[in-house]
């Protein structure tokens, strides 16, 4: 099992799986009303290059985040 990072850590086109997500905040409520949950399989498609925001993919769409939402997110990164 590999250690989690956080998502605003993980390199561009990189597969992961989210692990826990920060129970503080408005937007982690939002995150998971948009089914980004523990166990959800994401890519990470690319970021802006300044490194935010972060575009990723899981359930089959597109999401953008701001990094410091992205912080908030552990995963665990697959091969």
């Amino acid at each position: 099992m590999a250690a989690s990072i956080k998502l605003s850590e993980l390199p561009v086109g990189a597969h992961a799986i989210v692990r826990e997500l920060s129970k503080a905040g408005p937007a982690s409520l939002r995150l998971r009303e948009m089914g980004l949950l523990a166990g959800t399989a994401l890519t990470l498609v690319r970021t802006a290059p300044m490194g935010d925001p972060l575009e990723v993919k899981f359930r089959g769409y597109h999401l953008t985040l701001r990094k410091s939402e992205a912080e908030h997110v552990l995963v665990e990164p697959t091969a």
